[in-house]
């Protein structure tokens, strides 16, 4: 499966290590992880903001889903999930630490099928419900496709 995997960069980078915890463990289950953070699309030669927009919405469009880290505030996280949510309409599965006390009311809020939201308590926490989320997914194939419904 091709994910697009978005987490902090410039805002509240606290949580980046467990943000790179999924992209290595998505890359380990054989998924094409595409995400700034993965050490295969980093260039030497620094981007422009309307470069990053551009690359960004682009990998958002060749994705079949997203998944983020939201434990810290990020603008660009939450435009990325939106855009995905209500733009491409592809499922987004949203990861906020337990240590985290407040997550975005626009996220926590939001009641799309689309999306689900799930808290973790370690990075083990993170790979176990990574693979139950996917093993959720076959459950819920049918013979026109995969029906995203799986919710908190």
């Amino acid at each position: 499966m091709i994910i697009y995997c978005a987490g902090a960069i410039r805002g509240d980078t606290t949580f980046q290590n467990n943000f790179l915890e999924i992209i290595n463990f998505l890359e380990s289950q054989k998924h094409t992880v595409l995400a700034e953070l993965n050490g295969k699309y980093n260039s030497s030669i620094p981007l422009t903001d309307k470069q990053i927009y551009t690359r960004d919405i682009k990998w958002i469009e060749r994705s079949e889903m997203v998944i983020a880290e939201i434990s810290g505030p990020s603008l660009g996280v939450g435009f990325e999930i939106a855009y995905a949510l209500f733009q491409k309409k592809i499922p987004v599965l949203a990861f906020a630490s337990k240590e985290t006390k407040n997550i975005s009311a626009l996220i926590a809020g939001c009641d799309s099928d689309l999306l689900t939201v799930k808290e973790y308590e370690s990075v083990e926490d993170l790979h176990k419900k990574i693979k139950n989320y996917f093993e959720g997914l076959d459950k819920k194939s049918d013979s026109k496709g995969i029906r995203f419904s799986i919710r908190k």
